[in-house]
């Protein structure tokens, strides 16, 4: 951007997935200081997830989105049409992070995941609804003070995941996995039934150390605790402040 003389006057857009938007935005939110930008996001994960809510980040020593900004796009463009392009793997992967909003927030939204016939039919509703419940809990809590915490359910095993096995997995992938350790049994159940629906996995081999160094690594641990959000009961969800070293009892 330098090379090309880029000014305060310019603008950034992302076209393209997570990492190209992450990435965009962190960009515009550190050069010169901060300089527009706009995302249009084309993978069903972005679409319903990473494209709203101003998060950027880029990953460093192979821990996951360590360095970033909460910098919000001016504007977003999303058109569902583009997901024809994409893998059922990648299409699927996404889905879970959908899914998850539903699990936490939006009953109705998990149903319609569970129960579709045909996903790929009913996916502009779905990304409606996931959109919605992000939209109301961004809006409420912009720079993740508060309730915005429950959007990292799964998360914090999912991380793990992820950086252990240097990244092989695709993120929505990790996250399915994730959500299964902080469920009640009958949440859990279910949600395995769905990861199995789309062909998506939903365990892992890594043993309790294992998982309990990367999580330790979270960025989002605050001295010796860790928040971690907890479904009981589908379409709600709390957040348990719960002490480091009672984090394995989870895994």
């Amino acid at each position: 951007m330098l090379k090309n003389n880029f000014t305060r006057q310019d603008i950034v857009i992302a076209c393209g997935g997570g990492v190209v938007g992450d990435l965009s935005g962190f960009v515009a939110a550190t050069y010169m200081r901060g300089i527009d930008f706009y995302n249009i996001p084309t993978t069903l994960l972005s679409q319903v997830d990473s494209s709203i809510g101003g998060k950027t980040a880029i990953d460093n020593c192979a821990i996951k989105n360590i360095v970033g900004a909460f910098y919000p796009p001016m504007k977003v463009v999303i058109d569902p049409n583009v997901l024809s392009t994409l893998t059922n793997r990648q299409f699927n992967a996404g889905l879970v992070e959908a899914y998850k909003m539903g699990l936490t927030s939006d009953k109705s939204l998990a149903t319609l995941i569970k129960q579709s016939e045909d996903i790929k039919e009913d996916i502009d509703e779905v990304i409606i609804k996931a959109l919605n419940v992000k939209l109301k809990i961004v809006q409420e809590d912009p720079n993740e003070k508060g309730i915005r915490k429950i959007l990292n359910f799964g998360h914090t095993v999912g991380h793990a995941i992820e950086s252990s096995n240097k990244f092989d997995l695709l993120h929505g992938e990790c996250v399915g996995i994730g959500m299964t350790y902080f469920a009640s049994e009958e949440v859990k159940e279910e949600i395995i039934s769905v990861l199995k629906k789309y062909n998506l996995p939903y365990y892992s081999l890594l043993s309790k150390d294992e998982l309990f160094k990367f999580v330790m690594l979270d960025k989002k641990r605050t001295n010796n605790y860790l928040n971690i959000i907890y479904v009981s009961k589908i379409g709600e969800c709390e957040i348990r402040q719960v002490e480091s070293k009672e984090i394995i009892n989870y895994l």
